[in-house]
């Protein structure tokens, strides 16, 4: 084995003990609600372009977001894509503000030609993050006309998310047109801690020890997601692709716990089974592409939320509902530009990327729809050129996004995320070809 696959399959093995210890991901009380915070599940070619992917479709690129794209790869390459985000959120609410910073693993995945129209994908990639650690505070005046005062705080902790390893095939099985799926094993664990204490002149009462609800779970399902693309040659240099994806939803066949202790040590306990859903989901999307210098797509997808039950705490009940969710819309433009790849100058062989998104929420704050988030995205590929390998790239992307919550209580919420991934496209069947 040569010495730049040996490096490959040691950064492969390296990535692959890494991922299930990376940090969680999410800093935002938002991750409170619902599944936690989305993730976009966008990858190294498309993080600059908002990610959009859903027409894309190239022999040097894996893209998950719709397995159809899988029979374009390239039959003499084998493809690894790893990456990772540096990410600073800034929180606002009323005159307040503070920072949080974290880094997480965002993807790994592979891919390559099983047969002529054949490809196939297998990786891991983040579902959803919760991550949070807040509390608020109430005055409830004086205490029995004592001349003390009494107040109370509600402390807020989350912790866990989604976490999904998928493999995938896509077939061309005639003239241009595809289909592909994504078969995904989604497992995770979901912790929400709410502790009250009571203090009386600002010391804690001792009634107050032990006021303290808990949920737990440990969530494990199947995932499945469809896509088809077909391409449409208009004139000499351009191509148009639609491209189509339907995600199936179900519930997820694993129980919620609930534990409320109390002060005089009393503890109640329930169960909900099957009290999580994974939404319905579809998507659309038109790439255009002239020559091998331009490509530009545009992406619709829409996630039935509001149709699938989460646990919640309802007046010191313990139930699975709907109520708290709602269908989450997102549209994502983006596109890139290589002046030519084929040059020997190395600035005109870079990829030049862009891209902006906005989305609808998924889930209700205290009754309010919650944040909606706008995004712009910007960065580069950056060609690997020597003498064994001219196809990998370091991908660079810099986005800029913003929660801004239904009413003005909310807390807003503005990061700034920088993702680094590396494409690694390996000839490795290149001699199996020429035999």
């Amino acid at each position: 084995m040569s010495s730049h696959k040996l490096i490959l399959c040691v950064l492969l093995a390296m990535a692959t003990l890494y991922a299930p210890a990376q940090t969680n991901g999410s800093n935002s009380p938002y991750s409170r609600f619902g599944l936690g915070s989305l993730k976009d599940q966008s990858q190294g070619f498309n993080k600059a372009m908002s990610g959009v992917a859903l027409g894309f479709r190239d022999g040097n690129r894996i893209n998950m977001q719709n397995p159809a794209s899988y029979s374009a790869i390239d039959s003499l390459s084998f493809i690894f894509d790893v990456g990772l985000t540096l990410q600073n959120v800034n929180f606002k609410s009323g005159g307040n503000s503070i920072n949080a910073h974290n880094t997480t693993l965002d993807y790994i995945n592979a891919g390559f030609r099983l047969c002529p129209g054949l490809g196939f994908s297998f990786g891991f990639i983040p579902f959803s993050s919760i991550g949070y650690d807040f509390s608020e505070s109430k005055y409830l005046g004086d205490h029995f006309n004592s001349g003390s005062t009494m107040t109370y705080t509600n402390s807020y902790t989350g912790d866990g998310g989604l976490h999904e390893v998928y493999v995938g095939l896509g077939w061309n099985p005639f003239a241009n047109f595809s289909v592909g799926a994504n078969f995904g094993y989604v497992w995770g664990n979901y912790a929400q801690n709410i502790t009250q204490t009571f203090y009386e002149d600002g010391t804690a009462t001792s009634a107050s020890n032990g006021l303290r609800r808990q949920i737990e779970a440990d969530l494990s399902s199947y995932k499945i997601d469809i896509g088809v693309q077909y391409p449409i040659k208009i004139g000499k240099n351009d191509v148009l692709t639609p491209g189509i994806t339907y995600g199936i939803g179900h519930a997820i066949n694993s129980p919620a716990h609930y534990y409320s202790y109390v002060a005089n040590g009393d503890t109640t306990k329930s169960v909900i089974e099957k009290a999580f859903e994974l939404p319905t989901s579809f998507g659309a999307g038109l790439a255009w592409a002239h020559k091998e210098q331009w490509k530009v797509g545009l992406d619709v997808t829409h996630q039935r939320w509001g149709e699938c039950r989460v646990p919640q705490i309802i007046n010191d009940k313990f139930v699975s509902t709907t109520e708290n969710y709602m269908n989450r819309t997102k549209i994502v433009i983006g596109g890139e530009f290589q002046p030519d790849r084929y040059s020997s100058k190395y600035l005109r062989r870079v990829q030049y990327r862009m891209g902006a998104s906005f989305s609808t929420p998924y889930y209700k704050v205290n009754g309010h729809n919650g944040p909606r988030e706008f995004g712009v995205t910007a960065g580069f590929a950056l060609p690997v050129s020597n003498n064994i390998n001219n196809r990998s790239v370091v991908n660079i992307a810099f986005q800029w996004g913003r929660s801004v919550p239904s009413v003005s209580s909310l807390i807003t919420e503005n990061y700034l995320r920088l993702n680094v991934g590396i494409t690694f496209n390996e000839r490795w069947f290149m001699k199996w070809k020429i035999q």
